[in-house]
């Protein structure tokens, strides 16, 4: 049995690594547009099944797989394209409560628990020269 992280980003890598349990990394290749017909929720929690759906594995392999949005005054928020996206989201972000949801599942044989966590943040104002600081640093690039 091996554990598998159906997710290529170094945020999630860290944390998993924080169990200290070895664990595989298998990107998950699928396509993680959301259907503008469903609600965030559901999208977020769909995604992260279709990931480690998609991933291959060994039986009794565990994967777990996760997908995260950004929701702010009803629109989804993805990772930028660039560096203008980036500026145009954290202005939109500046100010503003929005949500950020997470689905996870963890799928061992062909059981899949899927759930999703909401988290409120709040924002103070930011102005253009804190966002473009920010924006300068690359973090914004990746949600």
């Amino acid at each position: 049995m091996a554990i598998i992280l159906a997710s290529a980003s170094p945020r999630r890598k860290e944390l998993m690594g924080l169990l200290k349990l070895p664990f595989a990394v298998k990107v998950a290749d699928i396509d993680e547009a959301m259907d503008p017909e469903k609600t965030p929720f559901e999208e977020v929690a769909r995604v992260s099944r279709r990931k480690a759906e998609a991933v291959k594995r060994q039986p009794g392999d565990v994967v777990i797989a996760a997908d995260t949005i950004v929701v702010c005054k009803d629109r989804v928020l993805g990772k930028p394209a660039d560096k203008q996206e980036a500026f145009e989201m954290l202005h939109l972000l500046s100010g503003q409560k929005h949500q950020v949801m997470t689905g996870m599942s963890v799928l061992r044989r062909d059981r899949c628990l899927t759930c999703t966590q909401i988290t409120d943040i709040h924002f103070r104002p930011l102005s253009d020269k804190e966002i473009n600081a920010y924006i300068r640093t690359g973090e914004p690039m990746d949600k």
